[in-house]
């Protein structure tokens, strides 16, 4: 059974979807929820799969799940005592951080199965994560990601196509570009872009009408282009707090469905807010 809702600020899916394990003799059904996050327009943002769970499913059968969804993220969660676990999956692995999944998630529970809730709780890979809600809005509270200096900006011209100004490695490998025209038009070689050890490559730049603009390129987890991605914020808000001398920014990723950030860098803490 699939019901469509078209409901402002999400466009919003659920579906009844039977899971069969033929091992087992037995069929589960999960309810599964599609939601657009960073964004306040239908068909913008980035779509991420949220699934209820009462109890954890084989590792195996989520990342199966995942792979079928063909979404950048799937998040699962499970009740706790103190608010949920959560953890994430790409069509091709487990990851340690992703936000617009818990953006998602987070509406999902304040909407849907706890509506009215403000604050949430979460415990994943990356340790505790919060979100508050106001509104529309959600804000996430994620630790910072550090980088280092990276050197082979031969490889990422290659991979790129245009030769960065710099670059610097983290969680991910992060380059910047002079402005926000070079960012929109890039065309990255993908097969030498998966060469590059990393989770994935974020491209940013100053903003023409905001502070700062990035992409963000994942082909080693079958993500091509990642629409809009929260968690490559944790490392472009504290550089770009440092880089414009200001801690509160507005930020937009320029994939082709688009995304829109508020961000905060709190030194310790970095906080990402969206729709």
């Amino acid at each position: 059974m699939t019901q469509n809702r078209r409901e402002h600020p999400n466009p919003f899916k659920m579906t009844e979807t039977p899971i069969f394990c033929q091992e087992e003799e037995m069929t589960q059904s999960l309810t599964l929820y599609q939601v657009d996050a960073f964004t306040s327009r239908v068909f913008g943002g980035n779509p991420a799969a949220v699934v209820p769970l009462e109890a954890w499913l084989p590792d195996d059968l989520m990342q199966s799940i995942a792979a079928e969804n063909n979404l950048s993220e799937t998040a699962y969660f499970v009740a706790n005592s103190g608010g949920y676990d959560l953890r994430w999956f790409t069509p091709a692995a487990e990851v340690d951080l992703c936000g617009h999944a818990t953006l998602a998630t987070a509406y999902v529970i304040a909407t849907y199965l706890e509506p009215g809730k403000r604050d949430m709780r979460f415990e994943t890979r990356s340790g505790t994560l919060r979100v508050g809600r106001d509104g529309d809005l959600f804000t996430l509270d994620f630790p910072p990601l550090e980088s280092q200096v990276y050197d082979d900006l031969d490889g990422l011209e290659a991979a790129l196509g245009v030769r960065p100004q710099a670059a610097w490695s983290g969680m991910d490998v992060m380059v910047l570009l002079p402005n926000e025209a070079s960012v929109r038009d890039l065309a990255p070689d993908m097969v030498r872009l998966a060469e590059i050890d990393t989770r994935g490559v974020i491209v940013t730049a100053p903003g023409a009408t905001c502070d700062f603009v990035s992409r963000f390129f994942a082909p080693r987890h079958n993500i091509p282009e990642d629409p809009v991605t929260g968690s490559a914020h944790c490392a472009l808000t504290p550089f770009w707090a440092k880089r414009l001398g200001k801690t509160k920014m507005e930020a937009r990723q320029i994939s082709a469905r688009g995304g829109e950030l508020s961000v905060e860098d709190r030194g310790a803490r970095v906080f990402i807010a969206g729709r």
